[in-house]
């Protein structure tokens, strides 16, 4: 398994692991999480966490589990998907082809590999010169897609907290067990 394949696992699971051990109903943290993976498929880069908490607080959903999702975009990964999402958006709108507009997208997000906070709004700027032509299809494309994949998560995000729930529960009570047993002893051995 290759270095960037492992960090790529571990990464996904401290994610995994951020958004189930959040505290609220599993419904709310299932619900933030479907938006931030909806938000995180839209090209609206440098606004993802702040759009994904605010339909959060609109939606009654988990915030944090909102925003948390907007990480599966980053300058790794933001040309693959946003070329998926552009391609799904190019067959109802038409536009360049996609091999042109992955090229562009890899051109933009070199520089948001360095990952400067301060440089968002030239970033963003640098994200909007790829053009109307290939922005609009990319956000319809993008909708679309994150609508799918949003709605894939709620269900599979709901399980997960719960299934966290519950083992965190039965650990508990497995601890309970043995600390009550050791007292039991104790006091036997004592009296």
């Amino acid at each position: 398994m290759t270095l960037i394949r492992r960090s790529f696992k571990k990464l996904a699971r401290r994610g995994l692991h951020s958004i189930v051990s959040l505290h609220g109903s599993p419904e709310a943290i299932a619900m933030g999480a479907a938006i931030g993976v909806f938000v995180a498929f839209t090209p609206t880069v440098g606004f993802q966490m702040l759009i994904g908490a605010l339909l959060a607080t609109l939606a009654g959903a988990n915030r944090p589990a909102a925003v948390i999702p907007a990480w599966i975009t980053n300058p790794i990964t933001i040309p693959p998907i946003f070329a998926l999402t552009y391609w799904v958006g190019r067959l109802m709108l038409g536009g360049p082809d996609v091999s042109e507009v992955y090229g562009r997208l890899v051109d933009v997000v070199r520089g948001f590999g360095q990952l400067n906070f301060y440089a968002i709004h030239e970033h963003l700027l640098e994200f909007l010169k790829i053009g109307v032509e290939v922005y609009v299809p990319m956000m319809v494309g993008g909708v679309l897609v994150g609508a799918v994949c949003g709605g894939i998560t709620y269900p599979l995000a709901l399980r997960a907290v719960r299934t966290y729930r519950r083992s965190r529960r039965h650990l508990r009570e497995v601890r309970a067990a043995r600390r009550a047993e050791r007292a039991k002893r104790r006091q036997t051995e004592d009296g």
